[in-house]
């Protein structure tokens, strides 16, 4: 009996890297998860996990495997050679660059460039990597580095995860004004998310143990993926609840505005900000078991009386873009359940701001809220959230590889 094709979807995440592998009919056969190996910054920390979990795939899965979608962090940078060869490491997602905003300003003055304004924009970080590597360097996200590697070919980049460098989705195209830039080579081949990128090389295939027909597949951004696999109803907003915190709906047109970002996904407008505000910030304090007995302790009816605003350091995105805006964590009740009430609500806070943000762009209240992400499990904080928020909340344990792999399911149907 000849055996159903599958899809493969991998997820490259703040901590670490996740893989899911579906169905046709979406089911969900295999996932598993790997820590990075070094620094998130470290590009050989990212493919050292992707080689680690591909390889690990049971041969009874991995002979199926037909197609392959990468999503990444959006706006994590890094400068490599045309061969791939990396320079250095990479620029993360939440570094501001408040050297550049001069050149920004020129580079931005005409376009659809809101949401490359910024001094924590992709744009912004690869301007201090031009300076630091000069032009005659490609500069690729994580999602883009990952499937050239698996393509031996880095010339592409999906359209989503190059919104923030400068990326029109009105005009498919870069902005004129980098048409006269001496580093206008640097920049990635767009495609469109979900288009065939092309099959995987042959010496990797034969390294992971992959047929070597697999094709592999554009992709999208981390938040964007994790939207995909909670499948939003109209009415819902989606919330990642990850090392970061991430609010995303669908809109009627795109939203414009400096922190935020529009997504074309299908036909509809995916829009959202990012925070850098998180769980991330959670970890510094609480390991995993301790966040689970102090949340027990807590009691999300009543209010912590704190006010802080848990950053991981200077500077934010949304749902204000200030890369001066500081962290407030103190004081620190001698209570560690009482601290971490108060950090829930703060970022419960920021979300709440996050969403009526989004409403003064354009977008409508959410009618309920989906969360997805490791937070999603804290019974405690989701009640917290409902208070300030005004609206049900719900989970959905979908991983967001789970979703990138949607991508590669509908490239193999066509």
């Amino acid at each position: 009996m000849t055996q159903l094709p599958l899809v493969l979807g991998i997820d490259l995440g703040t901590s670490g890297v996740r893989i899911a592998v579906l169905g046709m009919d979406g089911v969900l056969h295999h996932t598993q998860a790997s820590n990075y190996h070094g620094s998130f910054c470290d590009p050989e920390s990212w493919r050292e996990a992707c080689r680690e979990l591909l390889q690990a795939i049971p041969n009874r899965l991995k002979s199926r495997l037909r197609a392959l979608a990468v999503d990444g962090t959006s706006g994590t940078l890094l400068a490599c050679d045309s061969h791939g060869l990396p320079l250095g490491e990479a620029l993360p997602y939440s570094l501001a660059c408040p050297e550049v905003a001069p050149l920004l300003q020129e580079l931005v003055g005409t376009g659809n460039l809101a949401q490359s304004s910024s001094s924590s924009s992709s744009l912004a970080r690869a301007l201090r990597l031009i300076a630091r590597y000069g032009n005659e360097i490609l500069l690729r996200h994580q999602a883009d580095w990952i499937s050239g590697w698996l393509l031996n070919n880095w010339s592409w980049g999906e359209e989503g995860n190059n919104l923030r460098l400068g990326w029109d989705l009105i005009t498919n195209s870069w902005p004129s004004s980098f048409a006269t830039q001496p580093w206008k080579q640097t920049l990635p081949d767009i495609r469109r998310s979900g288009s065939i990128l092309g099959t995987i090389a042959p010496n990797q295939a034969k390294a992971l143990g992959l047929a070597d027909d697999l094709i592999i597949v554009a992709g999208t951004t981390d938040s964007n993926a994790a939207v995909l696999a909670a499948h939003p109803q109209p009415g819902d907003g989606v919330t990642v609840l990850g090392t970061t915190l991430v609010m995303k709906c669908f809109t009627e047109t795109p939203l414009e505005a400096p922190g935020v970002t529009s997504h074309r996904v299908g036909e509809r407008w995916l829009c959202g900000g990012a925070s850098n505000a998180g769980a991330g910030v959670l970890r510094r304090f609480y390991s995993d078991d301790q966040l689970a007995e102090l949340s027990r302790q807590i009691d999300p009816y009543t209010n912590s009386g704190l006010s802080l605003r848990p950053l991981p350091g200077p500077g934010e995105r949304f749902p204000v873009d200030d890369p001066e805006l500081l962290p407030v964590l103190e004081p620190r009740p001698v209570s560690d359940a009482l601290y971490l009430h108060g950090l829930l609500e703060g970022l419960a806070e920021i979300e709440a701001q996050g969403w009526q943000r989004l409403q003064a762009l354009g977008a409508a209240a959410p009618q309920r809220i989906i969360s997805i992400g490791g937070g999603a499990r804290n019974p405690q904080w989701r009640r917290l959230r409902e208070r300030r928020l005004g609206c049900p909340v719900t989970s959905c344990q979908t991983p967001p590889a789970a979703g990138v792999a949607r991508l590669a399911q509908q490239a193999l149907v066509g």
